[in-house]
Parts: structure tokens; sequence; C-alpha cells
């Protein structure tokens, strides 16, 4: 029997750290042919040129394609979309595979879930059926109706799915890839380890307490970007003996009101104990969340690998404020006060147990079996 080709489309770095060992079980599979295709953020300056670590990773990309308009506004994320469709399907009309894996809910992978779709290649989709509260569920689930076949995170998130009239033998959960990092490394931090990222700001000694901020834009609130990472720096800098890390936002519509907030808050405090990076490795990444007295922000690695690692974190705003998590979360509003009391009641906490909501860390070889096997010439239908 000839190999599968499985064309895996990565086009941030966050689709990066929860695919990666999915790739490699891929990779590593005598029955499927790894095809990758990378692009977007992921090949950009100013977001940490994530392709890097990919190839330093061993993953060479087929293809790489360039297809984000700049500005990060409403209108740059929808014209990225249709632009993004248009490469991606030449890419994918060139490679050939016989299905594509794309992961999540943003706009780039809608671009990808309309291409193959429309080349007629089945389509394969990670963490479907999950709810976070704003644009992106309205992404995630029109990009459930594309999908043939659909690897959710959590038993929850699977019935959501069959509630959508999605038939069940279509339908797996064997958790999200990017618990798998976690059970793969020593996930012990060092400044040794951490010594290659530069950054911007005062010297981080790794083994000694730090706060980790990761807030993204939001979509719905667009415009607001700058005011409501502002209450969340000027929250982190009133808590006094403790270094605060920054972590560059993704590309969504507002990043540059986001930037210009971090941007402005770094140039008048630049004493106050912060400093700032682009990116990680997906192992460095997991070391930088372990070792976190708490994350405070509203990235879903607050409500996934924090969960995981019993990381004690703050959500802020309504980026993730329908999301399925464990106990080791609280929620704050875009106000500094409150923001602060819950960062200070999390420290006070410490460390949650581990929750294996969101899996037991070997989904990547789970699913790469299941794609040796499923059925890619079953037409689709609804359930109903």
């Amino acid at each position: 029997m000839s190999k599968r080709n499985v064309c895996v489309v990565i086009a941030s770095r966050a689709n990066y750290g929860r695919a990666k060992y999915l790739m490699k079980a891929i990779k590593d599979s005598e029955n499927l042919n790894l095809q990758l295709i990378v692009g977007a953020s992921t090949l950009l300056e100013r977001f940490g040129r994530a392709i890097n670590v990919i190839r330093s990773d061993g993953f060479e990309p087929d293809r790489t394609i360039e297809y984000v308009i700049e500005g990060e506004t409403l209108l740059t994320q929808a014209k990225s979309t249709g632009l993004g469709i248009i490469e991606i399907a030449t890419a994918l009309n060139d490679l050939k595979p016989d299905m594509v894996v794309t992961v999540a809910d943003r706009f780039e992978t809608m671009a990808t879930a309309i291409a193959t779709s429309y080349l007629n290649i089945p389509l394969i989709h990670l963490q479907g059926g999950e709810i976070s509260g704003n644009l992106d569920d309205r992404v995630r689930h029109s990009i459930t109706k594309l999908a043939d076949y659909h690897f959710v995170a959590t038993e929850l998130s699977k019935k959501r799915v069959l509630q959508m009239g999605e038939e069940e033998f279509r339908v797996f959960n064997y958790g999200c890839p990017a618990m798998d990092v976690i059970t793969h490394i020593n996930i012990n931090i060092s400044n040794e380890i951490m010594k290659k990222y530069g950054g911007v700001g005062m010297n981080v000694d790794w083994t000694e307490p730090y706060i980790l901020v990761i807030q993204h834009p939001v979509t719905t609130s667009y415009g607001k970007g700058m005011e409501q990472i502002s209450e969340t720096l000027n929250a982190c800098k009133t808590i006094k003996g403790i270094t605060k890390i920054v972590l560059w936002p993704n590309i969504d519509a507002g990043s540059d009101d986001v930037s210009k907030g971090i941007r402005i808050f770094r140039e008048q405090n630049k004493d106050k104990g912060f400093h700032y990076f682009k990116n990680f490795s997906p192992e460095d990444y997991i070391r930088v969340l372990n070792s976190a007295q708490c994350v405070v922000g509203n990235s879903s690695s607050i409500i996934r690998e924090c969960a995981f690692l019993g990381v004690p974190g703050v959500i802020i705003g309504d980026r993730q404020n329908a999301r399925e998590h464990g106990k080791n979360v609280v929620f704050a509003k875009y106000e500094k006060n409150d923001i602060l009391a819950k960062i200070n009641d999390q420290i006070s906490h410490g460390r949650y147990d581990s929750d294996k909501i969101f899996g037991h860390g070997n989904a990547g070889q789970l699913i790469a079996k299941q794609l040796e096997i499923i059925d890619l010439q079953k037409q689709k239908r609804n359930a109903y």
C-alpha cells in the first residue's frame, strides 16, 4: 500500500506548538508521508519568525507562502483570509495531498478549510467543538462543517460537534496535541536553556519567580487593545519583587493596538522589572509556562497547557470567557485593580493539581494512527 500524503498547514506559532508532535508522528509513520505548508505570521520577523524553529526541529516546508496584508485591522484580516485561500489553494494543487490537517479557529485556518474543500481534498480539523466567546466561535464552527474528520480535545467538544450534525464515526477525542510537548520533555527551566533568547528589558534570572503575560487582541472589541493591555501591564507593575515576562501578541485584527500599548509601556517603565520576548520554541514555551508563578492574559494556553501543568492563571476579558476550563483559572475584568487582586490571589494559592481535561499527552500518535486508516472516500453527509 502506498503512503498517504498528509499535508499539515502551519500559519502561526500557536499552530506549530499544537501540531508539532502530530507532525513528528506522521513523519515517523510507515504509512503516512508528511507534507508541510508554512505561511502567514510564521514567516514574519516581528512575530518571531517561527519558521526558524520549525526548521531547527527538522521539518523542512514543502511550500512557504506569504499572505498577510499588513495593518492588523478588521479589513486586512478579511483580505488576508481571501489571499490565503488563493495561495493555499495553489500550494495544495501543486502538492496534491490525500488529506489536509488544519488547526483550531484562526482566519488562516478558515482560509485552509475553504481552499481544501473546493479542491475536493478531505479536511482534518483539530480542536473543533470548543466555545471561547468571540468571533473565533463562528470561524471554528464553520470549519467543523467544512471538515471531513474531527479530532477534538475534550468530551464536551465531541458532544458539541455531534450536535452540529456530524456523523459519529468522523469524530475522535484523543486530547489536544499541545499536551504532547509536556510529556516528551524535561520541563525544568534554566538560564542555560533560555540564554539563546534575547528579548528586550531587564535581565531575567529564570530560576527566580516571575509572572508571564500573554495577551492577544480581541476582534470583537477591535480598537480597545491598547487600553486593555495597559490595564494588565499597570496591574503587573504594582507587584514588586517579581519579574514580569511579556510575550508579543498574535497577528489578529487589533495586534497593532496591543503592540503599541506594550511599546509605550516599555518606554515609560524601563526599570520596572519587565522583559519582552517575541517567541519561544514549543518546548521552551512549556518550560516558561511551567515555571511561572502565574500566567496572565487571554491566551488559550492558560486554559490548556496550564491546566495540565497546574499553573495558576488569570484570564482577562472575554476572549476565553466561555471556554471549558480547569480549576487553575480565574477570570478578571479589564480593570487594573481587579486584575491585580486576582493575580495576588493566584500567587498566594500556588500550584494546582494537574488537570487532564485536554488529554494525557499522547494525542499525536493516536491521531496519526487514525489517519492511516480513515476512509477518505466516504462522502460526508449530515447525521440528521
